[in-house]
């Protein structure tokens, strides 16, 4: 950490801009978890008449490292069904090490919504190429709006604190 005060007391204003400054800088990006299943290959290719029907779910989580460092993962749950049967089964977990500089009120919003958009374009990438090497068409994710992930989130989380009130009384 810089001083902000020089030798003679001054501040020093570019410590005091770097310190002002609100933002996120994304220290390393990983797959911490990957799980892709054919149950029913080879058999499900020869099945494949149409394109298969993939209800994909997202979730987005973070942990405190330590300071101002966090991990932010984005997890996927896709399953893709042939007809009747599952024609695959993909989970990723994909994380980042996230460094934020903000005022608490502004550090939700930073790592739910602006990291993950930050960290989607990479799991996009590695949803297509594994969905292509396992096979199938490569599955070519549109762009997730993480804003309305959070606010479905955060309503949630206030409907459970309205039903935990209403328990209690």
């Amino acid at each position: 950490m810089t001083e902000a005060n020089g030798a003679n007391g001054a501040q020093n204003p570019q410590a005091t801009e770097q310190e002002g400054r609100v933002g996120i800088a994304i220290a390393g990006q990983y797959i911490k978890d990957l799980s892709f299943e054919v149950p029913g290959a080879p058999q499900i290719f020869s099945q494949m008449q149409k394109a298969p029907e993939i209800p994909i779910s997202v979730d987005v989580q973070v942990a405190q490292l330590g300071g101002n460092h966090y991990e932010v993962t984005i997890h996927f749950d896709i399953k893709a069904t042939v007809g009747d049967k599952p024609g695959f089964v993909m989970e990723l977990v994909y994380g980042a090490v996230v460094q934020a500089n903000a005022p608490q009120e502004h550090l939700h919003p930073l790592l739910l919504i602006e990291a993950p958009r930050l960290m989607f374009p990479f799991c996009r990438n590695l949803i297509a190429d594994i969905t292509r090497d396992g096979g199938f068409p490569p599955l070519m994710l549109q762009p997730i709006d993480f804003v309305q992930l959070y606010r479905q989130r955060a309503e949630a989380a206030q409907r459970a604190r309205a039903e935990e009130g209403e328990e209690q009384a």
